[in-house]
């Protein structure tokens, strides 16, 4: 199928499965001598688990991951988002039977219906389930062991650096290109920080990770709070950067 058939059938833009190509996390099984992107029985299947861990509020890194996992099981995982998609629908049921014996004129003032515990429970738990089984990258074990060793001063210090180096980027998106050399020396210190904070950085990493700044939203918002534009601006500089 081609991608336009692709978005047709899935409602997922065209542009956004041609990010999921650049990142790496959905391929197409093939490309014609075209450039036309053909999508195959597997790649659907696979943009169908994309989008359940979306649903549980993964980020694209970490679905990235959790697929190429050699020990991921797709059926375990559809089961899951099946038991979910149960509890979706009986909370839907129990609010149209609700709506139905208003409209009959049943004076009933009860809110349980309305009640999402038991569904973010059920995500929560699924989400757990999943980083525990199939989320442990090299990346993301580092990363953990990292995170739990640091003290509140040593939080503190990190949002602080973090902070700091993004203003730096926004203060230089008004005078400077994304390839001149201040831009890119903040791209290194930008993964310098990554790696000693979090886990090793490398290019392809790196890479991955400024696609991402400008195509999901949670971090563009997060980035772009320094300045509208910024995330934009820094996805550019590290393009360049791991282009050298």
């Amino acid at each position: 199928m081609k991608i336009n058939e692709i978005a047709k059938l899935t409602g997922v833009t065209v542009r956004t499965l041609h990010y999921y190509d650049e990142i790496g996390l959905l391929k197409p099984s093939q490309i014609t001598e075209a450039c036309y992107r053909l999508y195959d029985e597997n790649d659907i299947a696979e943009l169908q688990q994309i989008l359940f861990f979306k649903e549980l509020e993964f980020s694209l890194s970490e679905i990235k991951d959790i697929i190429t996992n050699p020990t991921f099981n797709k059926t375990e995982a559809l089961k899951n988002h099946k038991e979910l998609l149960i509890k979706k629908r009986e909370r839907i049921d129990n609010l149209i039977t609700l709506v139905d014996n208003t409209i009959k004129g049943e004076n009933n003032m009860s809110f349980k219906e309305f009640d999402m515990t038991e569904i973010e429970s059920a995500k929560n738990k699924y989400a757990k389930e999943v980083k525990e089984r199939w989320g442990k990258s090299d990346a993301y074990s580092e990363s953990e062991k990292k995170c739990n060793n640091y003290s509140e001063n040593q939080w503190q210090e990190i949002n602080e650096e973090f902070r700091d180096i993004l203003k730096a980027f926004a203060t230089n998106m008004n005078n400077k290109t994304q390839g001149s050399e201040e831009v890119q020396a903040l791209v290194k210190e930008w993964q310098s920080f990554i790696t000693a904070r979090w886990y090793n950085c490398t290019n392809e990493i790196l890479q991955c990770l400024g696609l991402m700044y400008a195509g999901d939203e949670r971090f563009k918002k997060n980035i772009d709070q320094n300045g509208e534009g910024t995330a934009e601006f820094l996805s550019q500089a590290i393009a360049i950067y791991c282009t050298k």
